[in-house]
């Protein structure tokens, strides 16, 4: 698909890491950009730089995302270009020593759930969404093309870690979802792709102390550094012209492999 200003994009988690990256880059395309994420501060400087438009979205929220989809699709038109990015990273063990008892307990099934709820259930509730919309688009190629779908999910899809029960789930859910739901959207002209990122550049990376930073990178076989966010954003570009791929799961990770811890 063509990146001009004729195409409208909806990012989620757009106001930082790999979802800033991503809508700066589209951006930087001519591609009309709306910003979802919950941080308004961060998210109104995004929208501003990218000439786009924020829209402060909740994505475990039907009401949430129906409103700011309105909002975004009255400034730019319905989105053929869907980048879901928005996501949390919750850490427990599946049972835990308590600190005061000593006694053994159980996963807190909150944090299980609010993991699943964000990160998978908001992902396909986005998809859902926009793919309806989109499939009242007329088509953008010769080949039918209407809109095209990119999920982050993780390389903890496959490599997840002590205390990432709810998170590899989720992420692994993301990446089980790929095939199925662009097998129901192929019809329709839109495809799905879903991107697994290693160790990246984010906020929530950036925070820890630069010894475990170098330790990280360490294990990445090559490049020996923490990914760029602007080659999450490269990927999804990339995604987005090539009509032929279509629901694969992509590992973007310098052939990391993740140990237990």
């Amino acid at each position: 698909m063509k990146l001009d200003n004729k195409v409208a994009a909806v990012v989620t988690g757009g106001a930082s890491g790999l979802g800033e990256a991503t809508a700066r880059l589209l951006a930087n395309s001519g591609v009309r950009v709306a910003v979802f994420d919950m941080n308004e501060e961060r998210g109104e400087i995004v929208a501003e730089d990218a000439d786009g438009i924020f829209c402060r979205v909740d994505v475990t929220s039907d009401e949430s995302v129906a409103a700011g989809l309105a909002r975004a699709r009255a400034r730019h038109g319905v989105e053929r270009i869907l980048v879901n990015c928005a996501g949390i990273v919750p850490g427990c063990k599946t049972v835990s020593r308590h600190h005061e008892t000593g006694a053994y307990v159980p996963h807190d099934m909150a944090t299980f759930r609010t993991g699943i709820e964000v990160n998978l259930i908001g992902t396909f509730r986005m998809i859902a969404a926009c793919a309806a919309a989109m499939a009242g688009l007329e088509p953008a190629t010769g080949d039918g093309a209407r809109g095209v779908i990119v999920n982050t999910s993780s390389i903890a899809a496959q490599d997840g870690q002590i205390g990432q029960a709810s998170y590899a789930a989720s992420k692994a859910g993301i990446a089980g979802l790929t095939l199925p739901v662009a097998r129901d959207l192929a019809p329709l002209g839109i495809r799905v792709v879903t991107i697994m990122p290693g160790l990246f550049q984010t906020p929530m990376v950036e925070g820890l102390p630069p010894e475990i930073r170098k330790a990280l990178e360490a294990t990445i076989p090559f490049p020996s550094r923490l990914g760029k966010p602007q080659e999450f954003a490269k990927l999804v570009r990339a995604v987005v012209d090539n009509d032929m791929l279509n629901g694969a799961c992509i590992r973007l990770d310098g052939a990391l492999r993740m140990q237990p811890k």
